[in-house]
């Protein structure tokens, strides 16, 4: 149990063998010379998902760290950029769209302005009364110029990345600048040793190689976690139904044509459409529940979707890709000396781009926390799962709000949304705590994946409504002044981002020949 932690193997590729692997590196400066030595194992022949093409701002903080340049990024992985979401026939259908940005309310750290906007709501969405985000998104902007710095913005920021090219930036830096030793192989057996540990694993070419700690990153086989070790699945059918989706790569069809700085979400009979612009295509997909509506329809849905872009007769012949998945995850993450990151741990539909995420979080506690030997690593071992136990809850009840408070009632798919019991008790008791109390700081833990804003940005974009006691109406009268004051400054603000920030397509088009400022 006193045996220090001195090799450790990722097996699998990927988005989430490469971010783990590059985040880990930065942190230790693996060297198997002066103490860790980090290998990562894949096999030659599994492809990749390749559908993970969102992530959150803290994508920038994760590249900046493992020192890879922001410029040879967007260069090398199509990557364009995000600046929140946009749902569109959500509440109901032909009901308009609503913006879940990535900015936070103007000030809102220090002053609740939902609040303030209640008694206006019916002259201003909320997201147009405390961020520019709508007029971003209506005139495609990018959220910075091609002076200002790598990682810097004048609009919070993620990406849209091709995934599959996006794996071999991130094997290509890990490899070369990170130290990471890279082996090609495929994996034969797991071979445990007494204590129930693994002790090694048996390769094709390369025989037996052994470790101190394992990190499963083989996606949907689980290799480590589910096939050697059994670890339950915790099933979530019952609260998010979609199971499947249809996917395709569309072409632009005019090489200028906008690039959007959204993720589009259009909601459908049976579930909701995808819509990612990168610089030279967009990637498009209709997840689904299997139990409410047939592959057939489901492409008639997607055709229809992409027929005013391509044209009818190009609709009509697309060959998407069809993926099926069980949405839930492992009952434990972190077992014995494995952990599981990505979709070997786990995976529900992709509405709020939290897979990228999931692993970035994933492989900075593991890399902060690592264990200095294999006694230690349990009580880590033990933290980690709780922690991450309570992430896939809240992201869980987070995209069940996006069903739960829509109008739709157009299918049985929409209306089994309202059914409580496939409602979880924490969210049932948030929306009756906000039926009359605006969401804020203290409803939301610090350490949360989706802050307090994100709450509201969904809630009062879909119509939800707070009737707040007589007491808080007169405090917001009495701010209302202040609240004015940063109304105005938001527009203020809007315009001039309107009139100084470029388009997507310019600055990147501008970034291909010039790169962005280096720190």
């Amino acid at each position: 149990m006193n045996n220090p932690i001195k090799k450790i193997m990722i097996v699998g590729g990927g988005s989430a063998g490469w971010l783990t692997a590059g985040v880990i590196a930065a942190e230790h400066l693996v060297d198997k010379a002066r103490g860790i030595e980090l290998v990562l194992i894949e096999s030659p022949d599994v492809p990749i998902i390749g559908v993970g093409e969102g992530t959150w701002p803290s994508m920038r903080n994760t590249l900046k760290k493992i020192g890879v340049s922001e410029t040879d990024f967007f260069r090398e992985c199509d990557a364009s950029f995000k600046q929140g979401s946009k749902f569109i026939d959500w509440v109901k259908p032909g009901s308009g769209a609503y913006y879940h940005p990535f900015n936070l309310p103007d000030g809102g750290n220090d002053f609740n302005l939902a609040e303030q906007w209640l008694p206006v709501r019916e002259a201003v969405t909320f997201a147009d009364a405390v961020c520019p985000i709508r007029y971003i998104s209506d005139h495609n902007l990018a959220p910075k110029l091609i002076t200002t710095p790598e990682f810097v913005g004048n609009s919070n920021y993620g990406y849209h990345l091709d995934a599959g090219k996006f794996s071999v930036f991130l094997k290509k830096h890990c490899i070369e600048k990170l130290g990471v030793t890279y082996i090609q192989d495929h994996v034969v057996s797991i071979n445990s040793a007494e204590n129930g540990d693994i002790a090694s694993l048996t390769t094709k070419m390369n025989g037996d190689l052994s470790a101190d700690l394992f990190i499963d990153c083989t996606g949907f086989a689980s290799l480590l976690l589910g096939e050697h070790y059994q670890i339950p699945f915790k099933e979530e059918r019952r609260v998010l139904f979609n199971d499947s989706a249809l996917a395709v790569q569309i072409p632009y069809l005019d090489a200028d044509a906008p690039i959007a700085s959204c993720t589009l979400s259009t909601a459908q009979d049976c579930g909701w459409i995808w819509d990612i612009g990168l610089p030279t295509r967009r990637g498009v997909g209709h997840v689904f529940s299997s139990a409410h509506t047939s592959d057939e329809q489901v492409l008639k849905n997607l055709q229809a979707y992409l027929e005013p872009a391509i044209g009818k007769a190009a609709a009509e012949k697309i060959m998407p890709r069809k993926l099926t998945f069980n949405p839930g995850y492992r009952q434990e993450l972190w077992h014995k000396n494995c952990v599981g990151v990505g979709i070997a741990a786990g995976f529900i539909e992709p509405l709020e781009a939290t897979a990228l995420v999931l692993i970035e979080l994933s492989a900075q506690m593991i890399a902060e926390q690592l264990p200095a030997t294999r006694g230690v690593m349990d009580t880590v071992a033990t933290r980690f799962n709780r922690k991450f136990y309570d992430h896939w809850q809240r992201i869980i009840e987070f995209l069940k709000l996006h069903y739960v408070i829509s109008e739709r009632r157009d299918t049985d798919y929409w209306h089994d949304h309202l059914d409580a019991s496939t409602q979880p008790d924490g969210l049932r008791e948030l929306l009756e705590l906000w039926r009359y109390h605006v969401p804020w700081r203290n409803d939301i833990r610090s350490d949360e994946m989706f802050p307090w804003a994100s709450y509201q940005y969904v809630l009062y974009g879909m119509g939800f409504h707070t009737a707040l006691p007589a007491a808080v109406k007169r405090n917001a009268v009495m701010d209302i002044e202040k609240a004015g004051h940063m109304f105005n400054e938001n527009i203020k603000k809007s315009q001039t981002l309107v009139n100084k920030l470029p388009t997507n397509r310019v600055l990147l088009n501008k970034l291909r020949e010039y790169g962005f400022q280096k720190v």
